[in-house]
């Protein structure tokens, strides 16, 4: 029986389940950044109560969305580079590659369990879309919480300015290189 091309990656390409994943994650992490600085600028209001929600619930979705892709990438194999992409990449920048992936996934489970934790000792627990009360992931200690608030916003910073370097060195690839790297992780590509 003949597999269909969305079941089977050509050679070189993610396959369609880890596709969706790496774009679920890049739209979460990004919408949940986005949220994050705009709702600390707002005054206390209804809206800015809805926006911290909204980022926590984004929190438990990117942890939950990063769990499973971590699970994904250790049961699945990366498909090998190209020839012409591992041609376009020295030594160094093969290891600032794996360099940053390695820190994106740490970050990825970083900042919401700081988040998380921030909000547990905050003594604002999350309630997940309002119906789900997740537990305390740490006591109630206001204290606590004025020291993990800086963190989570530092692991935040990093982990966008990651994802920053990661969509420039895919750039990089795709109009400088031209070497098909972009192409891995397209879903459209073919």
């Amino acid at each position: 029986m003949k597999s269909t091309p969305a079941a089977t990656p050509s050679p070189g390409r993610y396959g369609p389940v880890a596709i969706a994943l790496h774009w679920l994650l890049a739209a979460g992490i990004l919408g949940a950044f986005a949220a994050g600085l705009y709702m600390t600028g707002l005054s206390m209001s209804p809206l800015r109560l809805k926006l911290y929600n909204w980022h926590k619930w984004a929190g438990v979705l990117i942890l939950a969305l990063s769990l499973l892709r971590l699970v994904w990438r250790i049961t699945h194999r990366p498909p090998p580079l190209s020839q012409a992409v591992t041609a376009a990449m020295p030594a160094w920048q093969r290891a600032a590659h794996h360099g940053v992936h390695h820190a994106m996934y740490l970050l990825f489970f970083a900042v919401p369990l700081l988040g998380w934790a921030y909000s547990s000792a905050a003594g604002f627990p999350i309630v997940l879309f309002g119906v789900l009360p997740l537990p305390d992931f740490v006591p109630v200690d206001k204290a606590l919480a004025e020291a993990i608030k800086p963190f989570h916003a530092l692991a935040a910073f990093t982990l966008i300015g990651l994802v920053l370097l990661h969509v420039g060195a895919a750039l990089k690839h795709q109009w400088i290189d031209r070497d098909g790297l972009l192409d891995r992780m397209n879903p459209w590509a073919r």
